[in-house]
Protein backbone atom coordinates (compact mmCIF):
# COMPACT_ATOMS: atom_id res chain seq x y z
CA UNK A 1 0.00 0.00 0.00
CA UNK A 2 1.26 3.47 -0.92
CA UNK A 3 2.04 5.62 2.09
CA UNK A 4 2.15 9.05 0.51
CA UNK A 5 1.32 10.83 -2.72
CA UNK A 6 4.07 13.13 -3.94
CA UNK A 7 3.42 15.55 -6.78
CA UNK A 8 6.85 16.63 -7.99
CA UNK A 9 8.29 18.94 -10.63
CA UNK A 10 5.39 21.33 -10.53
CA UNK A 11 4.77 25.05 -10.58
CA UNK A 12 2.81 25.30 -7.35
CA UNK A 13 0.16 28.03 -7.18
CA UNK A 14 0.00 29.45 -3.66
CA UNK A 15 -2.48 32.17 -2.60
CA UNK A 16 0.13 34.90 -3.17
CA UNK A 17 2.81 33.45 -5.49
CA UNK A 18 3.80 30.71 -7.90
CA UNK A 19 6.86 28.60 -7.08
CA UNK A 20 8.55 26.43 -9.71
CA UNK A 21 10.23 23.05 -9.15
CA UNK A 22 8.27 22.29 -6.01
CA UNK A 23 6.74 19.11 -4.64
CA UNK A 24 3.47 18.68 -2.77
CA UNK A 25 3.37 15.82 -0.28
CA UNK A 26 -0.04 14.34 0.59
CA UNK A 27 -0.94 11.78 3.23
CA UNK A 28 -4.27 10.57 4.61
CA UNK A 29 -6.12 12.98 2.34
CA UNK A 30 -4.24 16.06 3.57
CA UNK A 31 -1.36 18.17 2.33
CA UNK A 32 1.46 17.51 4.79
CA UNK A 33 4.38 19.33 3.15
CA UNK A 34 5.36 21.57 0.25
CA UNK A 35 9.08 21.69 -0.51
CA UNK A 36 11.57 22.38 -3.31
CA UNK A 37 12.08 19.22 -5.38
CA UNK A 38 15.67 18.81 -4.20
CA UNK A 39 14.54 18.65 -0.57
CA UNK A 40 12.13 15.75 -1.11
CA UNK A 41 13.07 12.22 -0.06
CA UNK A 42 11.03 9.65 -1.99
CA UNK A 43 10.35 6.22 -0.54
CA UNK A 44 9.63 3.13 -2.67
CA UNK A 45 6.11 3.00 -1.22
CA UNK A 46 5.27 6.54 -2.30
CA UNK A 47 2.93 7.20 -5.20
CA UNK A 48 4.78 9.77 -7.31
CA UNK A 49 3.07 11.98 -9.87
CA UNK A 50 5.39 13.94 -12.17
CA UNK A 51 3.69 17.25 -12.93
CA UNK A 52 6.13 17.75 -15.82
CA UNK A 53 6.48 21.46 -15.06
CA UNK A 54 2.72 22.02 -15.24
CA UNK A 55 0.81 24.09 -12.71
CA UNK A 56 -0.19 22.45 -9.43
CA UNK A 57 -3.19 24.38 -8.15
CA UNK A 58 -5.94 24.00 -5.56
CA UNK A 59 -8.95 22.04 -6.81
CA UNK A 60 -11.60 24.22 -8.44
CA UNK A 61 -14.70 24.97 -6.35
CA UNK A 62 -17.97 25.63 -8.19
CA UNK A 63 -20.59 27.16 -5.90
CA UNK A 64 -23.34 27.31 -8.55
CA UNK A 65 -23.98 24.47 -11.01
CA UNK A 66 -27.16 22.74 -12.16
CA UNK A 67 -25.52 19.76 -13.83
CA UNK A 68 -23.38 18.55 -16.72
CA UNK A 69 -22.60 15.57 -18.90
CA UNK A 70 -26.25 15.22 -19.89
CA UNK A 71 -27.42 15.23 -16.28
CA UNK A 72 -29.36 17.79 -14.22
CA UNK A 73 -29.65 17.76 -10.45
CA UNK A 74 -33.42 18.12 -10.90
CA UNK A 75 -33.67 14.83 -12.81
CA UNK A 76 -34.65 13.08 -9.62
CA UNK A 77 -32.04 10.31 -9.76
CA UNK A 78 -28.85 9.49 -7.92
CA UNK A 79 -27.28 8.69 -11.29
CA UNK A 80 -27.80 12.31 -12.39
CA UNK A 81 -25.91 13.59 -9.35
CA UNK A 82 -23.07 11.15 -9.83
CA UNK A 83 -22.87 11.70 -13.59
CA UNK A 84 -22.69 15.47 -13.24
CA UNK A 85 -20.06 15.22 -10.49
CA UNK A 86 -17.89 12.92 -12.58
CA UNK A 87 -18.23 15.17 -15.63
CA UNK A 88 -17.08 18.26 -13.76
CA UNK A 89 -14.19 16.37 -12.14
CA UNK A 90 -12.72 15.88 -15.62
CA UNK A 91 -12.31 19.63 -15.90
CA UNK A 92 -10.65 20.25 -12.53
CA UNK A 93 -13.63 20.65 -10.20
CA UNK A 94 -13.02 18.97 -6.84
CA UNK A 95 -16.02 20.44 -5.01
CA UNK A 96 -19.38 21.84 -6.04
CA UNK A 97 -22.81 22.94 -4.86
CA UNK A 98 -25.60 21.06 -6.65
CA UNK A 99 -28.14 23.75 -7.49
CA UNK A 100 -31.89 23.40 -7.89
CA UNK A 101 -34.25 25.33 -10.14
CA UNK A 102 -37.51 27.03 -9.28
CA UNK A 103 -39.94 24.16 -8.74
CA UNK A 104 -42.63 22.72 -6.50
CA UNK A 105 -42.01 21.95 -2.84
CA UNK A 106 -42.58 18.28 -3.62
CA UNK A 107 -39.75 18.27 -6.14
CA UNK A 108 -37.42 19.89 -3.62
CA UNK A 109 -38.26 17.37 -0.93
CA UNK A 110 -37.59 14.54 -3.35
CA UNK A 111 -34.24 16.13 -4.24
CA UNK A 112 -33.18 16.15 -0.59
CA UNK A 113 -33.40 12.38 -0.16
CA UNK A 114 -31.71 11.75 -3.49
CA UNK A 115 -28.89 14.11 -2.55
CA UNK A 116 -28.16 12.19 0.66
CA UNK A 117 -27.88 8.90 -1.22
CA UNK A 118 -25.70 10.52 -3.90
CA UNK A 119 -23.29 11.81 -1.25
CA UNK A 120 -22.84 8.32 0.13
CA UNK A 121 -22.18 6.86 -3.32
CA UNK A 122 -20.01 9.60 -4.81
CA UNK A 123 -16.49 8.17 -5.10
CA UNK A 124 -15.46 9.22 -8.62
CA UNK A 125 -16.76 12.76 -8.92
CA UNK A 126 -16.34 16.20 -7.41
CA UNK A 127 -17.33 16.37 -3.74
CA UNK A 128 -20.79 17.67 -2.89
CA UNK A 129 -20.56 20.59 -0.44
CA UNK A 130 -24.28 20.89 0.24
CA UNK A 131 -27.33 22.08 -1.66
CA UNK A 132 -27.90 25.48 -3.24
CA UNK A 133 -31.58 26.33 -3.69
CA UNK A 134 -32.11 28.85 -6.49
CA UNK A 135 -35.65 30.09 -6.14
CA UNK A 136 -38.59 29.86 -6.15
CA UNK A 137 -38.73 33.33 -4.59
CA UNK A 138 -37.87 35.54 -7.58
CA UNK A 139 -39.10 38.72 -9.29
CA UNK A 140 -41.20 37.89 -12.34
CA UNK A 141 -39.52 40.52 -14.54
CA UNK A 142 -36.08 39.07 -13.72
CA UNK A 143 -37.02 35.41 -14.03
CA UNK A 144 -34.61 34.73 -16.92
CA UNK A 145 -34.93 31.03 -17.76
CA UNK A 146 -36.69 30.15 -14.50
CA UNK A 147 -40.15 28.71 -15.11
CA UNK A 148 -42.62 31.53 -14.20
CA UNK A 149 -45.40 29.17 -13.09
CA UNK A 150 -43.42 28.28 -9.96
CA UNK A 151 -42.54 31.82 -8.88
CA UNK A 152 -43.95 32.96 -5.54
CA UNK A 153 -43.24 34.98 -2.40
CA UNK A 154 -41.51 33.46 0.64
CA UNK A 155 -44.03 32.36 3.25
CA UNK A 156 -42.85 31.08 6.66
CA UNK A 157 -45.06 28.01 6.52
CA UNK A 158 -43.47 26.92 3.24
CA UNK A 159 -39.82 27.79 3.77
CA UNK A 160 -39.77 26.45 7.33
CA UNK A 161 -41.14 23.17 5.97
CA UNK A 162 -38.34 23.09 3.41
CA UNK A 163 -35.65 23.97 5.94
CA UNK A 164 -36.86 21.37 8.41
CA UNK A 165 -36.77 18.70 5.71
CA UNK A 166 -33.02 18.93 5.11
CA UNK A 167 -29.86 19.87 6.96
CA UNK A 168 -27.91 19.87 3.67
CA UNK A 169 -28.98 23.33 2.48
CA UNK A 170 -25.94 25.63 2.59
CA UNK A 171 -27.03 28.38 0.18
CA UNK A 172 -30.29 29.96 -0.95
CA UNK A 173 -30.73 32.54 -3.74
CA UNK A 174 -33.79 34.82 -3.78
CA UNK A 175 -35.05 38.32 -4.52
CA UNK A 176 -34.85 40.45 -1.36
CA UNK A 177 -37.54 42.95 -2.33
CA UNK A 178 -40.34 40.38 -2.22
CA UNK A 179 -42.78 40.52 0.71
CA UNK A 180 -41.35 38.46 3.56
CA UNK A 181 -37.88 38.12 2.02
CA UNK A 182 -36.01 40.15 4.66
CA UNK A 183 -37.49 38.08 7.47
CA UNK A 184 -36.56 34.94 5.56
CA UNK A 185 -33.01 36.26 5.10
CA UNK A 186 -32.64 36.62 8.85
CA UNK A 187 -33.82 33.03 9.33
CA UNK A 188 -31.25 31.78 6.83
CA UNK A 189 -28.46 33.84 8.38
CA UNK A 190 -29.29 32.39 11.81
CA UNK A 191 -28.73 28.94 10.32
CA UNK A 192 -25.43 29.97 8.67
CA UNK A 193 -26.92 29.45 5.21
CA UNK A 194 -25.38 31.73 2.57
CA UNK A 195 -28.15 34.10 1.50
CA UNK A 196 -27.75 35.52 -1.98
CA UNK A 197 -29.50 38.24 -3.99
CA UNK A 198 -30.80 36.78 -7.24
CA UNK A 199 -33.32 37.37 -10.04
CA UNK A 200 -34.17 40.66 -8.42
CA UNK A 201 -35.69 44.05 -9.30
CA UNK A 202 -34.54 45.65 -6.06
CA UNK A 203 -33.18 49.17 -5.86
CA UNK A 204 -29.97 50.01 -3.99
CA UNK A 205 -31.71 50.95 -0.75
CA UNK A 206 -33.52 47.60 -0.68
CA UNK A 207 -30.30 45.70 -1.32
CA UNK A 208 -28.56 47.61 1.47
CA UNK A 209 -31.36 46.69 3.86
CA UNK A 210 -31.10 43.11 2.64
CA UNK A 211 -27.34 43.08 3.23
CA UNK A 212 -27.96 44.13 6.81
CA UNK A 213 -30.49 41.29 7.07
CA UNK A 214 -28.01 38.63 5.99
CA UNK A 215 -27.89 38.81 2.19
CA UNK A 216 -24.09 38.86 1.76
CA UNK A 217 -23.68 37.56 -1.80
CA UNK A 218 -24.97 38.28 -5.32
CA UNK A 219 -25.84 35.42 -7.68
CA UNK A 220 -24.43 35.57 -11.24
CA UNK A 221 -23.65 39.30 -11.35
CA UNK A 222 -25.20 41.10 -14.38
CA UNK A 223 -27.62 38.23 -15.06
CA UNK A 224 -31.28 38.69 -14.08
CA UNK A 225 -30.91 41.80 -11.94
CA UNK A 226 -31.86 45.46 -11.91
CA UNK A 227 -29.59 48.33 -12.81
CA UNK A 228 -30.35 52.09 -12.92
CA UNK A 229 -34.10 52.62 -13.37
CA UNK A 230 -36.48 55.57 -13.35
CA UNK A 231 -39.56 55.74 -11.19
CA UNK A 232 -41.72 58.83 -11.58
CA UNK A 233 -38.79 60.65 -13.25
CA UNK A 234 -36.34 59.87 -10.41
CA UNK A 235 -33.38 57.60 -11.01
CA UNK A 236 -32.55 54.72 -8.67
CA UNK A 237 -29.52 52.49 -8.53
CA UNK A 238 -30.25 48.78 -8.72
CA UNK A 239 -28.80 45.47 -7.59
CA UNK A 240 -25.86 45.83 -9.95
CA UNK A 241 -24.74 49.15 -8.51
CA UNK A 242 -25.36 47.92 -4.97
CA UNK A 243 -22.98 45.01 -5.55
CA UNK A 244 -20.20 47.51 -6.21
CA UNK A 245 -21.16 50.07 -3.58
CA UNK A 246 -21.39 47.59 -0.69
CA UNK A 247 -17.72 46.77 -0.14
CA UNK A 248 -18.23 43.59 1.86
CA UNK A 249 -20.76 42.06 -0.52
CA UNK A 250 -19.29 39.19 -2.52
CA UNK A 251 -20.32 38.33 -6.07
CA UNK A 252 -20.03 35.50 -8.56
CA UNK A 253 -19.71 35.73 -12.33
CA UNK A 254 -20.28 33.27 -15.15
CA UNK A 255 -16.92 33.80 -16.84
CA UNK A 256 -17.62 31.76 -19.95
CA UNK A 257 -16.90 34.69 -22.25
CA UNK A 258 -20.53 34.68 -23.43
CA UNK A 259 -22.62 35.77 -20.44
CA UNK A 260 -20.15 38.61 -19.89
CA UNK A 261 -17.87 40.08 -22.59
CA UNK A 262 -14.23 40.94 -22.02
CA UNK A 263 -14.99 44.50 -20.94
CA UNK A 264 -17.37 43.47 -18.18
CA UNK A 265 -15.09 40.69 -16.94
CA UNK A 266 -12.35 43.29 -16.63
CA UNK A 267 -14.73 45.75 -14.99
CA UNK A 268 -15.72 43.24 -12.30
CA UNK A 269 -12.10 42.31 -11.65
CA UNK A 270 -11.03 45.96 -11.43
CA UNK A 271 -13.76 47.14 -9.08
CA UNK A 272 -14.66 44.06 -6.97
CA UNK A 273 -11.33 42.26 -7.19
CA UNK A 274 -10.31 38.62 -6.89
CA UNK A 275 -10.98 38.50 -3.14
CA UNK A 276 -14.67 39.40 -3.55
CA UNK A 277 -15.39 37.69 -6.87
CA UNK A 278 -15.95 33.97 -7.36
CA UNK A 279 -16.17 32.28 -10.73
CA UNK A 280 -19.10 29.91 -11.20
CA UNK A 281 -20.31 27.83 -14.12
CA UNK A 282 -24.09 28.05 -13.54
CA UNK A 283 -23.89 25.08 -15.92
CA UNK A 284 -26.89 23.07 -17.00
CA UNK A 285 -26.84 19.48 -18.32
CA UNK A 286 -25.17 20.61 -21.56
CA UNK A 287 -21.78 21.18 -19.91
CA UNK A 288 -19.31 18.78 -21.48
CA UNK A 289 -21.85 17.90 -24.20
CA UNK A 290 -22.05 18.74 -27.94
CA UNK A 291 -24.22 21.49 -29.42
CA UNK A 292 -27.90 20.82 -30.14
CA UNK A 293 -31.20 20.53 -28.31
CA UNK A 294 -31.18 19.99 -24.57
CA UNK A 295 -33.40 20.42 -21.51
CA UNK A 296 -33.06 22.92 -18.69
CA UNK A 297 -34.26 21.40 -15.45
CA UNK A 298 -35.65 17.91 -14.99
CA UNK A 299 -36.13 15.58 -17.94
CA UNK A 300 -39.89 15.33 -17.37
CA UNK A 301 -40.73 18.90 -16.31
CA UNK A 302 -37.89 20.97 -17.73
CA UNK A 303 -37.82 23.45 -20.61
CA UNK A 304 -36.42 22.71 -24.05
CA UNK A 305 -33.36 24.78 -24.82
CA UNK A 306 -30.73 24.90 -27.52
CA UNK A 307 -26.96 24.81 -27.10
CA UNK A 308 -25.05 26.96 -29.56
CA UNK A 309 -22.33 29.63 -29.55
CA UNK A 310 -20.88 28.11 -26.38
CA UNK A 311 -24.00 28.73 -24.28
CA UNK A 312 -27.52 27.40 -23.65
CA UNK A 313 -30.42 29.56 -24.88
CA UNK A 314 -34.19 29.49 -24.72
CA UNK A 315 -35.55 28.11 -27.98
CA UNK A 316 -36.74 31.58 -29.06
CA UNK A 317 -33.24 32.86 -28.26
CA UNK A 318 -34.59 35.70 -26.10
CA UNK A 319 -32.46 34.74 -23.07
CA UNK A 320 -29.60 32.54 -22.01
CA UNK A 321 -30.66 29.36 -20.22
CA UNK A 322 -27.61 28.66 -18.11
CA UNK A 323 -24.10 28.03 -19.27
CA UNK A 324 -22.41 24.94 -20.64
CA UNK A 325 -19.11 25.99 -19.11
CA UNK A 326 -16.75 23.93 -17.02
CA UNK A 327 -14.44 25.41 -14.42
CA UNK A 328 -11.29 25.12 -16.54
CA UNK A 329 -13.00 27.26 -19.18
CA UNK A 330 -13.77 29.94 -16.61
CA UNK A 331 -10.13 30.22 -15.53
CA UNK A 332 -8.97 30.11 -19.15
CA UNK A 333 -11.37 32.89 -20.11
CA UNK A 334 -10.25 35.13 -17.26
CA UNK A 335 -6.59 34.65 -18.24
CA UNK A 336 -6.74 34.59 -22.03
CA UNK A 337 -9.71 36.90 -22.67
CA UNK A 338 -9.92 39.19 -19.64
CA UNK A 339 -6.13 39.25 -19.26
CA UNK A 340 -6.29 38.65 -15.52
CA UNK A 341 -3.07 37.24 -13.95
CA UNK A 342 -3.24 33.45 -13.56
CA UNK A 343 -2.68 33.71 -9.81
CA UNK A 344 -5.76 35.91 -9.43
CA UNK A 345 -7.91 33.89 -11.83
CA UNK A 346 -7.14 30.70 -9.90
CA UNK A 347 -7.98 32.43 -6.60
CA UNK A 348 -11.40 33.35 -7.99
CA UNK A 349 -12.01 29.65 -8.70
CA UNK A 350 -10.59 28.31 -5.43
CA UNK A 351 -9.87 30.34 -2.32
CA UNK A 352 -12.51 33.03 -2.87
CA UNK A 353 -15.44 30.60 -3.25
CA UNK A 354 -14.04 28.63 -0.29
CA UNK A 355 -14.11 31.79 1.82
CA UNK A 356 -17.62 32.67 0.66
CA UNK A 357 -18.79 29.21 1.78
CA UNK A 358 -16.69 29.36 4.99
CA UNK A 359 -14.71 26.23 4.14
CA UNK A 360 -11.38 27.97 3.56
CA UNK A 361 -9.81 26.32 6.62
CA UNK A 362 -10.14 22.98 4.81
CA UNK A 363 -10.15 23.84 1.10
CA UNK A 364 -9.27 26.49 -1.45
CA UNK A 365 -5.48 26.68 -1.36
CA UNK A 366 -2.37 24.52 -1.51
CA UNK A 367 -1.29 24.78 2.12
CA UNK A 368 -0.09 22.38 4.78
CA UNK A 369 -2.95 20.89 6.77
CA UNK A 370 -5.62 21.49 4.13
CA UNK A 371 -7.43 18.82 2.14
CA UNK A 372 -5.35 17.38 -0.71
CA UNK A 373 -7.69 18.76 -3.37
CA UNK A 374 -5.41 19.49 -6.31
CA UNK A 375 -5.68 20.07 -10.05
CA UNK A 376 -2.73 19.89 -12.45
CA UNK A 377 -2.99 21.81 -15.72
CA UNK A 378 -0.85 23.24 -18.51
CA UNK A 379 -0.35 26.79 -19.78
CA UNK A 380 -3.76 26.72 -21.51
CA UNK A 381 -5.58 25.35 -18.44
CA UNK A 382 -5.97 21.88 -19.94
CA UNK A 383 -6.38 19.54 -16.99
CA UNK A 384 -4.20 16.43 -16.70
CA UNK A 385 -5.02 15.39 -13.12
CA UNK A 386 -7.86 16.03 -10.67
CA UNK A 387 -7.09 14.90 -7.13
CA UNK A 388 -9.71 14.87 -4.38
CA UNK A 389 -8.55 14.36 -0.79
CA UNK A 390 -5.45 12.56 -2.01
CA UNK A 391 -7.22 10.31 -4.53
CA UNK A 392 -6.81 10.73 -8.28
CA UNK A 393 -10.34 10.91 -9.65
CA UNK A 394 -9.33 11.99 -13.17
CA UNK A 395 -6.16 11.55 -15.21
CA UNK A 396 -5.48 12.54 -18.80
CA UNK A 397 -1.80 12.77 -19.60
CA UNK A 398 -1.54 13.72 -23.24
Amino acid sequence: MKNRMIIKNGKVIFPDKIEENHSVVCENGKIVDILPDEDISIDENDLVIDAKNKYVAPGFIDIHTHGGGGHDFMDGTVEAYLGAAETHARYGTTALLPTTLTSTVEELLQTFSIYKEAVSRNSKGAKFLGLHLEGPYFAYNQRGAQDPKYLRNPEPEEYNKILSASDDIVRWSLAPELPGALEFGKVLASKNILTSVAHSDAIYEEVLEAFNSGFTHVTHLYSAMSTVTRRNAFRYAGVLEAAYLIDDMTVEIIADGVHLPKSLLQFVYKFKGADKTALCTDSMRGAGMPDGESILGSLDKGQKVIIEDGVAKLTDRTAFAGSVATTDRLVRTMVEVAEVPLLEAVKMMTLTPARIMHIDKQKGSVEKGKDADIVIFDDHIHVSHTILEGNVIFRNER
